[in-house]
């Protein structure tokens, strides 16, 4: 057997799509954001939560391409509830922005997919004076998360439907920083490595899951928290470096998923009921995977949620 096709104990493997993950599962009056929803993963994600009749609203910086794939899913699938909202997770005035004029269309959101990322990029900085990767792929989200959470709840508690928050972080946050987060040398240029930088963002990724899913069960909310490892994808993540990015686009091919499987691990997560009441795991190909030590370390996470509270208070 083509070992990409070996199922694990869900029933999917590797080569699973995110059509094959959620087939027959009917998303009718769930609403859902997903970042980063105008290329890639995110759109695949956001094209097939539509196709299951989740009502959609696609979080994308570029409203332009947002607008493109909106109406692609819509000509595919006329039926779809699919929505463009501006949210530049660089800046969190824009964070704020999207966070407030999503609450004020009295949505209750059921799913948060928090997808949108950069990877290993040269040292720059955010609107906000944060290493780009970090602001990016963790600040960002946290605190879109913390403006969400209220309304979260708010709709768990009502409809009595569990809500699911999804990080999607990635096997690179084993490539962190040796000392994990590197609290106080976020913006420290002389030792920026754009790998290191990539997997403390990852590993950020998911101990702000751990640390969510450790709060629900504490004040007994019904939503669930997990991250995931989408697996090494063919999209526009290796811009920042031509020559890996154009081996990815031709070898790679091989033993890259495409989009359709890469988006397959988010979607199972935010709507199979396999995942009803699993908080605070970790995933890959749609079945439960095995974290790095740092990333298991709640100590490490409670830090982490205070830090992250400092910097976007």
């Amino acid at each position: 057997m083509w070992p990409f096709s070996r199922k694990g104990a869900s029933g999917f493997s590797w080569s699973s799509t995110a059509e094959e993950v959620t087939e027959g599962l009917d998303g009718s009056g769930l609403t859902a954001v997903v970042t980063g929803a105008s290329s890639g993963i995110g759109a695949e994600t956001a094209r097939v939560l539509a196709l299951r009749g989740v009502r959609v609203v696609m979080a994308v910086r570029n409203l332009s391409s947002g607008a493109t794939v909106m109406d692609s899913i819509l000509k595919e699938i006329p039926s779809a509830n699919v929505d463009v909202m501006e949210l530049d997770l660089t800046s969190m005035a824009s964070v704020r922005k999207f966070a407030s004029e999503f609450n004020s269309l009295n949505l209750p959101l059921n799913i948060l997919i928090n997808n949108a990322g950069v990877m290993a990029t040269p040292f720059l900085l955010s609107q906000d004076g944060i290493e780009l990767q970090f602001a990016t792929n963790h600040v960002g989200h946290f605190l879109l998360t913390y403006l969400l959470l209220d309304n979260m709840k708010n709709a768990s508690h009502t409809s009595k439907i569990e809500g699911r928050i999804v990080n999607v972080s990635s096997e690179g946050h084993k490539f962190a920083y040796s000392e994990g987060i590197r609290f106080h040398k976020i913006n420290d240029q002389s030792g920026y490595s754009s790998i290191g930088a990539y997997g403390q963002s990852k590993l950020a990724n998911i101990l702000h899951a751990n640390e969510l899913a450790k709060c629900f069960k504490e004040e007994k909310v019904e939503i669930i928290a997990n991250s995931l490892h989408p697996g090494s994808i063919i999209t526009n993540l290796l811009r920042y470096h031509s020559f890996i990015d154009a081996i990815s686009r031709t070898l790679g091919k091989l033993v890259l998923k495409n989009v359709q499987q890469g988006a397959a691990t988010t979607c199972y997560v935010a709507l199979h009921p396999q995942v009803k009441g699993v908080s605070g795991r970790y995933f890959c190909d749609s079945n439960l995977a095995e974290l790095s030590s740092k990333a298991k370390d709640m100590d490490l996470a409670k830090k982490l949620s205070d830090f992250s509270v400092d910097l976007v208070s």
